[in-house]
């Protein structure tokens, strides 16, 4: 029996642009403060959370467990390297499935104003492993998030 794995890597980088109907502030209070943070970052009532925490600070911590019904048991770990308030965001990031380390990412989010309006620039550089994940599929489940971000702020108004 071969038990030997496969092992790769894919490099990839997207970005992605939304402009939402409410300022900056708002925007940002969205994506640092864990009460707002929790409507609309995770699986909702999709993903039985076993552990979650988030810690909006450079140097800070961030985790997100648990189980998808009927699905894999998934895990989200990111530190954020760099925050200046109401502009700019990066942070790494690490997911897991089922133990197996899909991918390894960095994340800027980029703040500024248009008019009354706030637009967010996602960039995200990430590694891909042993044919687990795809950048394509990151980048779609990326956009579903900034969806339901924005969702969050147009009921919050």
């Amino acid at each position: 029996m071969n038990n030997v794995t496969e092992r790769s890597q894919i490099h990839a980088t997207f970005v992605i642009e939304r402009t939402y109907p409410v300022p900056v502030a708002a925007v940002w209070h969205a994506l640092s403060d864990n009460d707002v943070r929790a409507q609309w970052f995770g699986a909702g009532d999709a993903f039985d959370v076993q552990e979650k925490s988030h810690e909006f600070r450079v140097g800070g911590h961030g985790t997100e467990e648990g189980q998808w019904h009927g699905g894999p048991r998934s895990r989200f770990t990111s530190t954020y390297t760099d925050i200046v308030d109401l502009q700019r965001i990066v942070f790494t990031y690490d997911m897991w499935v089922e133990g197996r380390h899909l991918s390894t990412s960095v994340t800027t989010i980029v703040l500024e104003p248009v008019g009354d309006h706030a637009r967010l620039t996602y960039t995200e550089q990430g590694v891909h492993f042993d044919g687990l994940d795809s950048p394509e599929g990151r980048e779609e489940g990326t956009k579903g998030l900034l969806d339901q971000l924005g969702a969050c702020l147009i009921s919050g108004q």
